[in-house]
Order: structure tokens, then C-alpha cells, then sequence
């Protein structure tokens, strides 16, 4: 079959690989569009927390069909991956796709948009009239998180991100203030931007960022402030100051998908993918033919601002 195949660390290519055979409690599952995630390109250079065997397929999310049945899925069983014509994946990890949902806007709200979803409403447990500020909102993850955090009844929105033009779509999005982390501004000047736009300060912060953008958004903090680190992709330290953190009481929380209950995720998944159905969602989706793997790889790389779909 058709797939993109890891031979060593780095980018995988199209070739050929073998077909999947389910065992127990295993389902083969006909992809229809495959995921392209920051966390694919960690997998496969060898620098996350699990790492592929060589040859294996990359990726781990995608949506296909199961004996008719359109489904979500995200985890695949090693060395088979998301980015191929077919997959191998545990029987209990599939989740239903509504009817009215695009496939590439489903897998779209999956790694990116329960990250985004659940660090809000689980672990935060943003409360009605609360202000949050989205680091690093020009990602997809950010974009979920800025319309998620208004579902979810937050009073303010502010979207922080280096991309001018993402900021502009961003407003469109249900961001009420944003935030320009571009030009290597100072922390406190950084933090003074940020307590401007959000009327004060913030009471929840979702950070994909780390580093400086961390800094700032603690130095902007309301009281009680809950802080969700998610990710580190400016910084992976940041030498944060005891006595603003101390003083305003801030929540630091930790956050990783694959740590959550499996039914907080389950109805996470029903519940965001039940608005983007609705309509109230909308990510920019891209969709690009699976033997272009390599060309995307480099996009996805330099930062993409929208969901690059693979399509066997």
C-alpha cells in the first residue's frame, strides 16, 4: 500500500509499505485523510517521548471508515501510522465523526483541538465572564482555543502570536484584544501589552509557548490566575521570578492529552466536535495528495498556521 514510510530520523517519503493485519481487540481502518502534526515531526527526529521503529509509517491521527462507520482515530499500533492508504489501530480508540463534519476539520480537532478544548474546560475550569489569553494563537491549537474559550463562556479573548496577518483572522475568530509577541520585546513591556488588552489582567492562560511569552503572560496575571503549560515551542525554560508568582497566586498546570481519563476525553471529543458540526468552529484546513508527504513535512517545520491534511 501506498504510505510514508520512516526509514531513519527525519522526514519521511512515499513508498510502499506493508499491509496492516488486525490481532485482538485490533481493527484495520481505511484512511481518508491523515494529520500533520508538531508532534509527528518531534516522533519522527527522534526527540519525543516514544520513538518509531525503523521502517515504520508516520503519524498518529486521521479519520477513515471501519466496516462503513466514519471514525476518528489517534494512536496507531507500531510500525503501521495514520499516513497511509491503511492503518492498524486498538479497537477501543475510535470515535465517531459526526455526519455533518469535513474530514479534515475532524481530524483538525483532534490532537490540536482537544488541546485546546480540555485545558479550558477540565483542567482550568474556566468560569463564565473570565478572561483568557491564548499564547501562540496563530496555530491551530491557538485558533480552537480562542473560539473554544467564548463556547465556554469567557467574558474576553485575548490571542497573542508574532503573525500579523493570524492576528487579523484571529478577531474574526472571537478574539476581542490581541497581542504582537513579535520584535523581542522586553518581559515587562511584553506583560504591560498583555494586561492592556485583557482590560486588567487574565485569569486563565493557555501557553503552547513556554519562555518569555510564559513570563509575561504570569507578569499580566490576575489573582488566582491558572496558567496550562501545553507546550514549549519558543522556550523549553524560562526563569520565572518567585515574588510576582507568589504574589498573584498563579496555578501552574500541566497539561498532556494523553494523560486525561478516557471518557473526560470522550465527551471533550463529542462536545467540540458537536459545535464545530454547528458551525461554530472553523479551522483553515488544507488538503494535499499523501505523495506530497516530503514538500509538507517542510511546511509543517516552518510553522503552519493552519491543518495540512494528507489524502492517500
Amino acid at each position: 500500500m501506498d504510505a510514508a514510510v520512516l526509514t531513519e530520523p527525519g522526514t519521511p517519503v512515499f513508498g510502499s509499505f506493508d499491509e496492516p493485519v488486525a490481532g485482538p481487540d485490533q481493527v484495520v481502518v481505511d484512511v481518508r485523510v491523515a494529520g500533520v502534526n508538531p508532534v509527528d515531526v518531534a516522533t519522527a527526529a527522534g526527540t519525543f517521548v516514544t520513538r518509531p521503529p525503523f521502517p515504520s509509517v508516520a503519524g498518529r491521527e486521521g479519520v477513515g471508515t471501519v466496516g462503513g462507520r466514519r471514525v476518528y482515530f489517534n494512536g496507531c499500533v507500531a510500525p503501521f501510522g495514520s499516513m497511509a492508504q491503511r492503518t492498524l489501530v486498538p479497537a477501543r480508540s475510535l470515535f465517531d465523526v459526526p455526519d455533518a463534519l469535513d474530514d479534515g476539520l475532524a481530524v483538525a480537532l483532534g490532537i490540536a483541538g482537544l488541546a485546546a478544548w480540555l485545558p479550558l474546560q477540565w483542567r482550568a475550569r474556566l468560569q463564565p465572564g473570565e478572561t483568557v489569553l491564548v499564547l501562540g494563537a496563530s496555530g491551530v491549537l491557538g485558533q480552537v482555543a480562542v473560539q473554544a474559550a467564548k463556547l465556554l463562556g469567557a467574558g474576553r479573548v485575548v490571542a497573542a502570536a508574532r503573525d500579523a496577518a493570524s492576528l487579523q483572522r484571529l478577531a474574526g475568530l472571537g478574539a476581542d484584544a490581541t497581542v504582537d509577541l513579535g520584535g523581542d520585546l522586553p518581559v515587562a513591556e511584553l506583560a504591560d501589552r498583555i494586561r492592556t488588552a485583557a482590560d486588567g489582567g487574565v485569569d486563565v492562560t493557555i501557553d503552547p509557548l513556554w519562555g518569555a511569552p510564559a513570563l509575561a503572560a504570569v507578569g499580566a496575571a490576575r489573582r488566582g490566575m491558572r496558567h496550562v503549560q501545553i507546550g514549549h515551542s519558543a522556550a523549553a525554560t524560562a526563569e520565572l521570578a518567585a515574588g510576582g508568582f507568589r504574589e498573584a497566586m498563579v496555578d501552574l498546570l500541566g497539561y498532556t492529552t494523553r494523560h486525561v481519563p478516557a471518557d473526560v476525553v470522550a465527551a471533550g471529543w463529542t462536545e467540540l466536535t458537536g459545535h464545530a458540526a454547528a458551525g461554530r468552529i472553523a479551522v483553515e484546513v488544507e488538503r494535499v495528495p499523501l505523495a506530497d508527504v516530503a514538500r509538507v513535512w517542510e511546511r509543517q517545520v516552518a510553522s503552519a498556521h493552519r491543518k495540512f491534511v494528507l489524502v492517500p
